[in-house]
């Protein structure tokens, strides 16, 4: 089995070497810096996103005479990819999400934009030709996704630790491999660390393990990290901006059938207003996730099974179980799964699992994942992970390509499938967050090569398409806003021509008790999260008086709440606490104390009535507490 895993990887190594891969650590990060911050020609993207309401007029506008080019039904993260892709073509496409953008499988990743370390490994050991090809796209695809949403994604250092001499050799080898099959495009070379060094980037890692195996390194490698939700947030805004007609909270009831039986549309109804319309398009794709063979066989019973499910569960710790910086993989648990532990907002995440599953609504972490996840942890720590200190839970569940001789859905394939019904409708599934570009210029090509698109629409662009709030982000943006938001408190108004910086002044504060804090950490939260957008969320708190934290202890401004409202279509306190911000997957204890301030300023925002705010309040008590709370549940249930 040695043998072959290095036979292998000498396989990669040969065919990838060559004098342009091997660059110095130094000249790789500059190479990623400038294709992240390139100036290439960029298509305009309105700066006004139309709100829900100007979104729902254009949705009633289609007929069967006049048809959208595409209904895409799903808004996670292949759905609004899609919705990007399209619009950037000068194609007429509406989408539509019977709940919030991700709020299913898309916001609840491992956050990390990678090729697979793991899929990798198995591509060596069980010669598996497909698992080599989903990792050369995935890399191929994470610097572009790294570039165009800079100010949401990043590079992370992760080390592997290895505790026997054999283990060195191994995963330097196929980190090696790892590098090489990224090309030009890897972000830094991975690299030996000795145990000293790597008990520095990480103090928490076990010198000695329980079974007395001593720490003789790490190996080192960097992978890409991202804000999952605010993500697919973004794909939908840039996706309105670019014309397209996005809705949230409008469900696809039934697809709408000519007399041929061919899909040309669908049934939709409004969840908040009650309202129905019918929608057409010439061609109709179907991205909803583990829910595609439910779509399919509402026009066709007969239809085959496309997807497993897959559960994935993590864990929310405090930041001094790692490091704020450095993340760890555990390549192998004790039965064969993999673990990681990043950094992310000032907290740690832990996970994941992978186990087939029921399809659920509302699927929450079992207490014997959360369990497994802690020992897997404890056993590569110097301190016992405690229950007690786990501050969120969550799970997903992912739609893996259906194979019935999997023997566990460890080892199915996470590439996507792409296919046409009898009826017309083009389904999607399977891929992952770090793929998900490609996903969709595949699908809108496959849309274009059925003939019934404009003839003149234009080629796919979105690889160097930068994202709403990146276009103009720079890394520096986060210094500026502290400089604008201290200058404000401090003198009333702020003067950007005095500092030389691109970031709009601010206006005198209506409240200056109310007014932002320069805290850096606040200023640095509103840059990774609005990217350069982030200066309206600070004049928004300025003009309103919403400087003010939501909750002690995380950087979440109010004027937060006022502005995803005014501008990312958040229609309910679950939406911003969970999807708009991350404080539910952050520390959902926190999360529950901020729903009444969260529920007032949305009903004022919003003009709820006092019966609409109280119900929105509850329902977000409600999934507060049994999907993400840590323990016991109000009924008495376990939460985890």
């Amino acid at each position: 089995m040695v043998g072959r895993y290095l036979a292998g990887i000498g396989v990669l190594l040969s065919s990838a070497a060559g004098g342009s891969y091997f660059l110095s650590q130094a000249q790789q990060l500059t190479v990623w810096a400038q294709h992240a911050t390139g100036n290439s020609d960029q298509p305009t993207l309105s700066e006004h996103i139309p709100t829900r309401a100007q979104q729902l007029s254009k949705l009633r506008e289609s007929t069967p005479d006049k048809p959208f080019d595409l209904l895409i039904i799903g808004g996670g993260a292949t759905g609004t990819g899609c919705a990007v892709d399209a619009a950037t073509r000068g194609l007429r496409t509406v989408l539509v999400e019977r709940e919030d953008f991700g709020s299913g499988t898309s916001s609840k990743s491992t956050k990390l934009v990678h090729g697979g370390v793991r899929y990798l490994e198995k591509a060596v050991f069980q010669l598996d030709i497909d698992q080599l090809k989903l990792v050369f796209e995935a890399l191929k695809e994470r610097r572009a996704f790294l570039a165009n949403a800079a100010h949401l994604a990043h590079p992370l250092p992760i080390v592997t630790p290895c505790y026997s001499w054999f283990e060195v050799p191994y995963y330097w080898a196929g980190l090696k491999a790892y590098d090489l099959v990224a090309g030009t495009r890897n972000l830094i070379w991975s690299r030996f660390v000795g145990a000293a060094e790597s008990v520095n980037f990480l103090p928490t890692l076990a010198q000695e393990r329980k079974d007395g195996r001593t720490l003789k390194g790490t190996i080192l490698y960097y992978d890409g990290q991202f804000n999952d939700a605010r993500m697919n947030v973004t794909l939908a805004c840039t996706a309105a901006a670019a014309g397209a007609v996005v809705a949230n909270y409008v469900n696809c009831t039934q697809l709408i059938k000519n007399q041929d039986g061919k899909v040309v549309g669908a049934k939709c109804k409004d969840a908040i207003s009650g309202r129905e319309v019918d929608v057409y398009a010439k061609v109709v794709v179907n991205a909803t996730g583990v829910y595609v063979d439910k779509v399919r066989r509402s026009s066709n019973p007969d239809a085959n099974t496309s997807v497993t499910a897959s559960t994935g569960a993590h864990v929310t710790l405090p930041e001094f179980y790692g490091s704020g910086s450095m993340g760890m993989i555990i390549p192998r648990t004790k039965d064969g799964r993999v673990v990681f532990m990043l950094p992310w907002q000032g907290k740690i995440i832990a996970g994941t699992t992978d186990e087939k599953c029921e399809v659920l609504q509302r699927p929450r972490a079992t207490e014997e994942e959360v369990t497994f996840i802690l020992d897997a942890l404890s056993d590569y720590l110097n301190i016992k992970v405690r229950r007690a200190d786990v501050l969120s839970t969550w799970s997903g569940i992912r739609p893996l390509p259906y194979n019935p001789k999997a023997g566990s859905t460890q080892n199915i394939v996470r590439d996507h499938l792409i296919y046409t019904d009898d009826d017309g409708l083009i389904t999607v599934t399977g891929g992952k967050w770090t793929t998900y570009r490609r996903m969709a210029e595949e699908v809108v090509d496959t849309a274009v090569a059925t003939g019934r698109l404009p003839l003149n629409s234009g080629p796919c662009i979105t690889e160097h398409l930068r994202l709403v709030g990146a276009q103009r982000y720079t890394p520096a943006l986060h210094a500026e806003l502290a400089q604008l938001a201290g200058s404000s408190s401090s003198s009333g108004t702020a003067s950007a021509s005095a500092s030389g910086s691109s970031v709009p002044a601010l206006s005198r504060p209506a409240a200056p008790a109310a007014a932002p804090p320069s805290d850096p950490a606040v200023a640095l939260h509103l840059a990774r999260s609005y990217g350069d957008r982030a200066p309206a969320v600070l004049q928004l708190a300025n003009d309103r008086g919403l400087g003010r934290r939501l909750v002690p202890g995380h950087d979440i401004l109010e004027a937060e709440v006022v502005y995803c409202v005014q501008n990312e279509y958040c229609e309910s306190v679950e939406d911003f606490l969970c999807r708009r911000t991350r404080l539910a997957f952050l520390d959902a204890p926190a999360a529950l104390s901020a729903t009444p301030r969260v529920a007032e300023l949305m009903a004022e925002a919003l003009s709820w009535s006092s019966e609409r705010r109280n119900r929105e309040l509850a329902a977000a008590r409600r999934t507060l507490s049994s999907c993400f709370v840590s323990g016991p549940t109000p009924d008495g249930g376990a939460a985890a």
